[in-house]
């Protein structure tokens, strides 16, 4: 293996997975070009990037216990209330800080 075969080889794999990504992006807008769009659909669109974060959020939460619990409620509660994304992240960050630091 020479000098330079890594190289390529990094670089074939960075292209490779841009070209997947374009495409993956690309059959998305086409697919949905093909998707009448009732109300139906909307609200599914509309409610998709929340399920997303939640598919991503509640494992976490679920392993880490109690801490990352109320760290999510604390932040959710903020959410609510105030509608502001920056403010329910750090009441999120700044109850878990304080529950960890309790020892919780």
């Amino acid at each position: 293996m020479s000098a330079t075969e890594p190289l390529a080889l990094g670089l074939l794999a960075i292209f490779a997975m841009a070209a997947m990504n374009y495409l993956m992006r690309a059959g998305g807008f086409w697919l949905m070009a093909h998707v009448p769009l009732t109300a139906r659909v909307r609200r599914m669109l509309a409610a998709l990037p929340g399920s997303i974060v939640m598919a991503t959020v509640l494992p976490i939460v679920a392993k880490s216990g109690p801490t990352a619990f109320v760290a999510l409620a604390a932040a959710a509660a903020v959410m609510l209330v105030v509608r502001n994304e920056f403010l329910a992240v750090a009441a999120g960050v700044l109850m878990a800080a304080l529950m960890r630091s309790a020892g919780i």
